[in-house]
């Protein structure tokens, strides 16, 4: 008997979400460790066996056969392998200039980005209520990242410029990763556990090879310090996993403006996370611009 049904997406889009926001925090301690790069290796490398086992059992229990990897696979896929190393390597630049929620709430504006750039690219033009969407979270942004655009400000940079900017293209990165993996999945015609699961495993075993390469000859030493770091290493490539597997199979089962919409639940995680764990405070600015982002979210999901 079948176990997929209309709410599937559902169930794995929460999942994403709480381990997604787990992983973060993770990697928001061993940015304190390692190097930007060297941080987002972690993810895919400690991650990569974890995969590789969720999909030997997957194929197992659908009994389904490996389909092959077609051309239009392999183009979006590679595409997406690239747009998430450079977006989750923002992310954690991003922790550098902004307090763990509000730079986590820059980077959420994906959901806002995914209909963007879904209308842009994929022929999914957008609503009136999605214009409007976008607008509040446009504003919102705006608020969280507290910028004085004064002309000295935006020329010599500061602090809250870079944050902006590197929270704004780590969700642009996210985006375009989340509309190429329902593309990837989509291309290869099976059933779409199995094909979300072999996307997965494809992505994270070329991120693995390209992140190691980049890290070995950007600064070898880092990965020394990926093995002593262990612990918190592997912390992070199990919460990686699971929240991938939520992720690129809801987004195989939905559209991923809806499925990053209702992502963002993720948002209380994190704002429980950046108290109790890191005791960072937030402003009543920065709340604003948060509410503002998750308010445009809402009305993406359930008027747009």
């Amino acid at each position: 008997m079948s176990l997929i049904s209309e709410y599937t997406w559902i169930y794995f889009t929460l999942l994403a979400a709480t381990m997604q926001a787990i992983r973060t925090a993770g990697q928001k301690q061993l940015s304190g460790k390692l190097n930007s790069m060297a941080t987002t290796a972690v993810r895919y490398v400690y991650a990569l066996p974890f995969a590789w086992g969720y999909l030997w059992w997957m194929l197992e229990f659908r009994e389904v056969a490996v389909p092959v990897l077609n051309n239009h696979f392999l183009y979006y896929a590679l595409i997406a392998c690239v747009t998430q190393i450079i977006g989750t390597a923002c992310l954690v630049a991003a922790f550098k200039y902004k307090n763990f929620a509000v730079a986590t709430s820059l980077a959420k504006t994906e959901a806002i980005q995914v209909a963007i750039v879904g209308a842009l690219l994929f022929a999914a033009p957008l609503s009136v209520m999605g214009r409007l969407s976008v607008i509040v979270g446009v504003i919102g942004v705006f608020f969280v990242s507290k910028i004085k655009f004064n002309k000295r400000e935006m020329l010599t940079g500061s602090d809250a410029v870079y944050g902006l900017l590197f929270g704004l293209a780590a969700g642009l990165g996210l985006a375009i990763t989340t509309l190429l993996i329902r593309e990837s999945s989509l291309a290869l015609n099976t059933d779409l556990l199995v094909s979300a699961a072999i996307t997965l495993v494809f992505m994270i075993t070329v991120q693995s090879i390209i992140s190691l390469f980049y890290v070995y000859f950007q600064d070898r030493k880092q990965l020394a310090l990926m093995l002593i770091n262990w612990r918190l290493c592997l912390f992070v490539g199990i919460t990686s996993v699971l929240g991938s597997i939520g992720w690129f199979t809801a987004t195989s089962f939905q559209t991923a403006a809806y499925v990053k919409a209702l992502g963002q639940v993720e948002f209380f995680i994190t704002l429980a996370l950046t108290y109790r764990l890191f005791k960072e405070k937030i402003t009543l600015i920065e709340y604003i611009g948060m509410l503002l982002i998750i308010l445009s979210v809402v009305i993406l999901l359930l008027w747009a």
